[in-house]
């Protein structure tokens, strides 16, 4: 995918955070007008139905489930919002932090024609935008597409871009600087800083040298954490996960081992994004366990990808791991992206009266040897 392409959904991204409409093009050949549940506010709502005639909430089957309504439809699910109420019920239908104060929300109308192309397309742009996956959208003319660009000066997008963008932005990173950090626990350490070539989001390798400074060498195998950033675990302590535990803890073994490279991935709350993991955090408050809040907010229970770590490692010569995890979806994950591992390390910490649910959840449900 070109770098047109490549911005353009940057921007169609920083739209849907901005509250603003987007039009998406799907290979279909029907345009889609999209706002997003969370940023959109009541006038837009009101105009996008206005232009269009109807409107449709879309969220997705995981969504859907919570909600109890019917999969009729691939990918993405849409129900009528109606003329009345129509903003107030696409809140409900977006955000399941009301959810126990709206049990009876339902029965759902839902669409059970096959959906524009663009409706899941839509959908995913939410996801790259930080935002709750869900919507309100119509479908268009091309002829009205095409007025309402002109008119509204709207951000336009292809499904065939949105589709593509976690692939071609994750082998576009590329190291933009780098510096020597010394860090408790591992003195000899350099911070490698990579940026993709959209502007998106940046990832950081840290080179962690042996007792005598020397740096790891390629092309291994050497040893390797690949750590999705946790604002809460990481830097203020939070006592719900073991993410603070196993960076510090990744740093000291990889030092005591030789030197190795720590891979910090800018992947909140297993890719769905801060704002979206502390709602995960007031779900699991109200009884769900971290997978079911996920989903309850629409997300798959892990969203991350690791095709960026592969791209990085390529980047600094290294081919072969020994990767220091307890989780086997990141075994195939780098295995899939051309890096070989030869070796799963463990790597497990004590869990604490806050996080033993948490623990016990990722080892029975998500397969995590702990």
């Amino acid at each position: 995918m070109s770098m047109a392409l490549l911005n353009a959904v940057e921007r169609a991204a920083a739209a849907f955070r901005r509250g603003e409409p987007v039009l998406v093009d799907g290979t279909d050949g029907v345009p889609v007008l999209a706002l997003p549940a969370e940023t959109g506010t009541r006038q837009r709502l009101a105009a996008l139905q206005a232009h269009t005639g109807a409107a449709h909430a879309v969220i997705t089957h995981a969504r859907a489930v919570t909600l109890k309504a019917r999969l009729y439809t691939q990918g993405v699910v849409a129900l009528d919002l109606g003329p009345d109420a129509a903003f107030e019920r696409l809140r409900t239908l977006a955000d399941p932090t009301a959810d126990l104060a709206n049990p009876m929300a339902g029965p759902y109308n839902v669409l059970r024609q096959t959906l524009p192309e663009a409706y899941q397309a839509g959908v995913k742009l939410a996801k790259l935008s930080g935002l709750l996956p869900a919507l309100a959208a119509a479908a268009l003319t091309r002829e009205a597409a095409h007025a309402l660009e002109s008119a509204e000066r709207l951000e336009r997008v292809s499904a065939e871009a949105i589709a593509a963008y976690d692939e071609t932005a994750g082998r576009a990173l590329r190291a933009v600087s780098q510096a020597r950090v010394p860090l408790a626990g591992a003195e000899h350490t350099s911070i490698v800083a990579f940026r993709a070539s959209d502007g998106g989001p940046e990832h950081l390798a840290f080179l962690i040298g042996d007792a005598n400074g020397a740096p790891p060498a390629p092309p291994g195998p050497v040893l390797i954490r690949l750590h999705s950033e946790c604002f809460t675990g990481d830097l203020v302590g939070s006592l719900k996960c073991d993410c603070g535990d196993q960076l510090r803890g990744a740093i000291r073994t990889i030092a005591e081992n030789g030197g190795g490279v720590l891979l910090y991935l800018a992947q909140e709350g297993r890719g769905i994004g801060l704002m979206n993991k502390l709602r995960a955090y007031q779900l699991q408050d109200q009884g769900f366990d971290t997978i079911e809040a996920n989903e309850r907010l629409g997300f798959d229970a892990d969203e991350r990808l690791f095709l960026p770590a592969a791209t990085m490692l390529k980047t600094l010569g290294f081919t072969a791991v020994r990767l220091l995890t307890n989780n086997p979806d990141k075994v195939a994950q780098l295995a899939a992206h051309g890096i070989t591992v030869t070796e799963r390390v463990p790597h497990a910490f004590p869990p604490n009266r806050h996080n033993a649910q948490y623990l016990q959840t990722k080892r029975v449900k998500a397969g995590h040897d702990l």
